[in-house]
């Protein structure tokens, strides 16, 4: 009997442990092959989806990034990554240990969409995949659906949001990051303060803002106006300051702006001589008789209608002409695109 018991206690626990290695090596097989699964699946997000998206959005050298083989840089797994436009990469000589480097300053540890991202509080935390390096929020609008990462506008929200990524555009690359310091060394690159500093951006700067110059900021990337709208962003903060004297603009776009990447000063004269503190509309500038002086919001600089020469068929203004008339138009602004920027060799040599 004892025997017996024994010899049935010895056959029950080898079946029992070789069912339990069969239904651990089950369990591994079934979680490496959803492993697999999503490998595969993240794989075709990146090299594929991301790229063709980025691509209808215009972003086409980070969507080339992302198609060579090997791919140039690749993100994890649940990623939020910022795009930047492509001027942005043209316009310097990186080489590409640090183009790749920049990248992982420009792409977050979690994936999160716009909406995710309205949700968060004005100077909250972003950790990137760099060194432990954050990036702030530094300004939120839930209402205007406005969102500033280090100071850089997302102007294009949501260009990709899949299963394991998502991606938007931003207008320039985040603030804290300079082309120059960083041919210096990476950590010249100062640390983000991710504080809460809502007192900048409260009722003050609503009531400055009624003018709609985030929408102004967007239209103007939206309608190929890219380096102008990186130009008119990175000043905004100053016009913000005298713009409770007027409550209506009219922006003169010019497709390039040379003095991106110049001094600071420089870049927000070329910028203002390119706004009328007043709103006009296509129809209305050309009824307005030759030789009209209009003011701009650079002190003491106006400039002159010509009308609408004989061997023209569009208004010219201070002797450019406006090629895209009435791009976008609003209660309080509207934007003519013109064929070149105003007084360029006048505001650098004065």
């Amino acid at each position: 009997m004892g025997s017996c018991c024994t010899r049935w206690c010895s056959v029950y626990f080898v079946v029992s442990v070789t069912l339990a290695i069969m239904a651990i090596s089950l369990a591994e097989h079934f979680i490496s092959s959803k492993s697999d699964q999503d490998a595969i699946s993240f794989a075709h997000e990146v090299s594929v989806n991301a790229p063709n998206a980025l691509r209808r959005a215009g972003f086409n050298v980070m969507a080339d990034l992302f198609q060579r083989s090997p791919p140039f840089f690749l993100p994890p797994q649940n990623s939020t990554l910022f795009a930047f436009k492509d001027s942005a990469i043209r316009n310097t000589s990186l080489p590409p240990l640090l183009l790749k480097k920049m990248l992982l300053f420009h792409t977050s540890t979690s994936m999160a969409s716009m909406e995710d991202l309205l949700k968060k509080t004005q100077g909250s935390c972003i950790p990137t995949l760099f060194r432990h390096k954050n990036v702030a929020i530094t300004k939120i609008d839930p209402g205007q659906r406005l969102v500033e990462i280090d100071h850089a506008l997302i102007s294009s929200p949501d260009i990709y949001l899949g299963n394991q990524i998502a991606i938007h555009g931003v207008l320039a690359p985040f603030s804290s990051l300079d082309f120059q310091d960083l041919r210096k060394g990476w950590n010249s690159v100062p640390p983000v303060s991710c504080r809460l500093n809502s007192g900048q951006y409260s009722a003050s700067y609503e009531f400055k803002n009624t003018i709609g110059w985030n929408r102004i900021v967007q239209s103007l990337s939206s309608n190929g106006y890219a380096s102008f709208s990186i130009g008119l962003h990175s000043v905004l903060d100053r016009i913000l300051t005298d713009s409770m004297s007027y409550d209506s603009v009219t922006i003169l776009a010019p497709p390039d702006l040379p003095l991106i990447g110049c001094p600071s000063f420089l870049l927000d004269r070329a910028v203002r001589v390119h706004v009328l503190p007043q709103r006009f509309t296509y129809k209305e500038l050309t009824s307005l008789p030759a030789r009209t002086s209009l003011k701009t919001l650079m002190s003491d600089e106006y400039l002159e209608i010509e009308g609408v020469p004989e061997f023209m068929s569009m208004l010219v203004v201070d002797g450019v002409e406006i090629v895209a008339p009435d791009i976008s138009i609003s209660e309080k602004f509207v934007i003519h695109g013109i064929a070149e920027a105003l007084k360029m060799d006048e505001l650098t040599t004065t």
